[in-house]
């Protein structure tokens, strides 16, 4: 017991060092002048260094408080990265040992930051593979997989503090538009968008929920079936998309989706890298291409309100991929086409 609330308690005085993550407003004279506005939440500010970071804190405190993680645990998470990073980072306060089960093509920058944490990682060959290899490893470490892909929407209270969807709301509560007409997210486990949707509607604010779906990811195709046993070849968006429907993502919480092609995706994270000065990671692009169509359509039908979405993580950790022109060609294509597009819509800000 006495491990137990030292672990709590650590925890919780990581929680308390922490500070807020900023809201960014984006200057598009295109659409402010219209009555739109774009705001950004900065995640990348995290001791880790992306929105995980709170997912992270939340899966560990309710493997605690669920009799779940001991003194001799050996923590097992599968990823795509920036969860067993901050992960492996919380695995460390408490005094465990991490595992991260990751595909092979994870970025090397998240690898060696699992890896600083004293994590280690697993890499497999298919983002299908993350979940039985994650199981096995834990059966043989005697070990406890902390599954975020099912946990993710339940280990969060959406209706109190300490939660990203009220931080979002209080920081508006100035702005021109407080209230959101639309909220954008992407989904991977599908545990951000739970407690938005959620918060949204105990609050009982008029906001939609947009969730933005990568190219190969099949969150989409089960929103518009209803079909959970669809399957599809997962995403080459990094922390975002899956090939399989995921526990933690509830359907009923979602407004709207939209389906984002991978040259989108990479055109809008260096279109946003352009207007903030600084590299963001391909999810925040993810969100950006979701977040234009959206203030276009408001725009034509002479609509006025503000659009909310999250940067998700730096550009940093994707260095040597997203911001690596040839892997870009070679593994996504011409992004020039989509980028040349995205910036007439941005116009007067990108008129020659």
């Amino acid at each position: 017991m006495n491990w137990l609330h030292n672990a709590i308690g650590q925890i919780e005085a990581d929680y308390q060092r922490s500070s807020d993550t900023h809201l960014i407003a984006l200057a598009l004279p295109g659409f402010s002048s219209h009555g739109i506005d774009l705001y950004l939440k900065d995640e990348s500010t995290h001791p880790t260094g992306s929105l995980k970071h709170r997912l992270a804190r939340s899966l560990f405190l309710y493997a605690l408080c669920n009799g779940w993680l001991h003194a001799d645990s050996t923590v097992v998470e599968s990823s795509s990265g920036s969860t067993a990073v901050s992960e492996a980072y919380f695995a460390r306060l408490i005094g465990l040992p991490f595992i991260a089960v990751m595909p092979r093509h994870t970025s090397a920058e998240k690898i060696a930051q699992i890896e600083f944490y004293g994590g280690q990682c697993h890499l497999v060959e298919r983002a299908d593979a993350v979940y039985d290899a994650a199981r096995t490893l834990a059966a043989q470490t005697g070990g406890h997989y902390m599954d975020q892909f099912t946990y993710a929407e339940r280990a969060t209270d959406w209706r109190s503090s300490n939660n990203i969807a009220q931080s979002m709301f209080t920081q508006m509560a100035r702005e021109r538009h407080p209230v959101p007409r639309w909220i954008v997210m992407a989904a991977g486990t599908g545990g951000t968008s739970a407690t938005i949707g959620r918060y949204v509607r105990y609050q009982r604010h008029h906001t939609g929920l947009c969730v933005v779906d990568p190219q190969g990811s099949v969150f989409a195709d089960y929103f518009d079936s209803g079909n959970a046993a669809v399957t599809g070849p997962g995403s080459r968006i990094e922390g975002i998309g899956r090939p399989r429907v995921e526990p933690s993502f509830i359907r009923t919480l979602v407004d709207r989706m939209i389906r984002v092609a991978d040259v989108d995706s990479v055109a809008a994270m260096q279109l946003l890298s352009e207007l903030l000065g600084r590299k963001v990671g391909p999810s925040s692009g993810t969100h950006f291409v979701g977040m234009l169509q959206l203030a276009c359509e408001m725009r034509a039908r002479g609509q006025q309100g503000s659009i909310l979405s999250l940067l998700c993580d730096a550009g940093t950790r994707y260095l040597g991929s997203y911001f690596d022109p040839v892997w870009v060609h070679r593994e996504i294509g011409d992004c020039g086409p989509a980028l040349a597009r995205m910036k007439s819509q941005l116009a007067p800000a990108f008129q020659e």
